[in-house]
């Protein structure tokens, strides 16, 4: 049996923190659950809201980020049994293709659209994932990008920096017909 190794990382967002995994958790980009209801779709998902106080899961390639209830006010209960569901999982053969029924970003509609998920996926996504977040595409109107921002990202303190200091300032610079990055 192989030895798996779980550590954890704090993330801008005092109530979410990533678990990092030492195997394969998920066969393609961070699908976040927001729900148990929603959940059904991945059998860790599900297991780990089992546990009291977790409030919301994002599955990314080999990591988790969870975020806790405001009820709950210190990980100090929740890290043990995160750290050993996601280790149980693996252990038991977990499928890396848990999330291959949630929806991906459908097809850019223009260039510019191509252009924005290029940056998205090239730069931007990977820098979310490092601190436990991800960020969807919802769309482009009129000069304004439409996001939606995920795990440790989506309750984050920081997140509006993030958008309009962050995503926002890149895709303008490379993008002239964005004039503005909105969460939705």
């Amino acid at each position: 049996m192989q030895n798996i190794n779980i550590t954890t990382e704090f993330t801008p967002n005092p109530n979410s923190l990533k678990f990092n995994a030492s195997a394969p958790l998920c066969s393609h980009g961070p699908v976040q659950f927001a729900s148990r209801a929603e959940a059904g779709k991945s059998p860790l998902a599900a297991k780990l809201f089992e546990i009291e106080g977790v409030q919301t899961v994002m599955i990314g390639p080999d990591f988790v980020t969870v975020t806790r209830s405001e009820k709950i006010s210190t990980w100090a209960l929740l890290i043990p049994k995160v750290s050993e569901t996601i280790r149980e999982f693996i252990s038991c053969g977990g499928n890396p293709k848990i999330c291959n029924n949630c929806a991906e970003v459908s097809a850019p509609h223009s260039e510019v659209e191509k252009k924005i998920l290029d940056i998205l996926n090239e730069q931007i996504r990977p820098a979310l994932a490092r601190d436990g977040g991800d960020v969807r595409f919802c769309g482009f109107e009129d000069g304004v990008v439409k996001l939606h921002l995920k795990g440790a990202c989506s309750g984050c303190p920081s997140a509006a920096i993030t958008l309009k200091m962050g995503i926002e300032a890149y895709l303008k610079e490379y993008i002239p017909e964005v004039k503005e990055v909105v969460r939705v």
